[in-house]
């Protein structure tokens, strides 16, 4: 099929489910399926964003704002996953042990408010990467229309562009947790203080960035290739040296391989 065959299915399959809550992060692929559950099924959608210090700052304002200038019904629920030892131990299973405790809590939320259906928005590309928290989303049955339509995050980003969605071309978003290498333990401090590194990079023009946390002295910075050349001016390779070293980190280091999302499930024992 191509995408707007994709779409003509989704918008059947939405409209089977005749009500939903949403999983919305504000990322590309949720706010795509927000926009298009809301049209098809109008007022008999929820969406719901989960406030945590996993996700970026600014991300759940922005979330905010989003579900907002859609029309749609929005709550935040706050999440304990940083309680949760399973978690915050950081082994190849956390995103299952994450992904878990949301689900479940949104389960709840759509037996509350009488909704037949909880979807992520999951697609096709995820199928190959390494993705604990999709076991989670089996177990729990939640749906995830875009990957069962067979949608790929270019096709995603087309469609949404057509129907002027700002987050058409937004960086893909993924969790504080996942700039963390297995093993190395999850505190509260450092996602405050990878979050607060990415955010300085992202000032000085940095639009696809990772702060990799090996430990509280190495960072391993990962912009675009065709960025890495503004990294290593001095003004700025000085700048980012400074504040990286006020947030306590001794080492910080660029990777030359640039960004790209999963790189640390590349050590992975699946």
């Amino acid at each position: 099929m191509n995408r707007r065959e994709k779409l003509q299915c989704l918008r059947v399959t939405l409209a089977r489910m005749q009500s939903v809550l949403i999983a919305f992060s504000g990322g590309v692929d949720s706010t795509f399926l927000l926009k298009v559950a809301q049209e098809v099924l109008g007022n008999r959608v929820i969406a719901v964003t989960a406030a945590s210090l996993t996700f970026p700052s600014g991300e759940l304002e922005y979330a905010r704002r989003l579900a907002k200038t859609l029309g749609c019904r929005h709550i935040i629920i706050k999440t304990s996953e940083l309680s949760d030892s399973r978690f915050t131990n950081n082994s190849f299973q956390r995103c299952y042990w994450c992904k878990r405790e949301l689900f479940s809590r949104l389960i709840t939320l759509a037996k509350k408010y009488n909704l037949n259906y909880v979807l992520d928005g999951s697609h096709y590309g995820d199928i190959g990467d390494f993705r604990p928290g999709m076991r989670a989303a089996r177990e729990l049955k939640i749906s995830s229309p875009l990957k069962e339509v067979g949608f790929t995050k270019e096709e995603i980003r087309s469609l949404s562009r057509g129907m002027g969605l700002p987050t058409w071309n937004r960086p893909s978003l993924a969790c504080l947790a996942s700039r963390f290498p297995y093993g190395v333990k999850i505190t509260k401090e450092d996602l405050i203080r990878v979050d607060k590194a990415e955010k300085i990079l992202r000032t000085l023009g940095m639009r696809y960035v990772r702060v990799r946390h090996y430990n509280s002295r190495l960072a391993r910075i990962e912009v675009l290739q065709e960025d890495i050349s503004k990294l290593v001016r001095k003004s700025v390779r000085q700048r980012i040296i400074n504040e990286l070293k006020n947030l306590g980190y001794m080492y910080v280091t660029v990777d030359l391989q640039g960004y790209r999302t999963g790189s640390l499930n590349k050590t992975s024992q699946r």
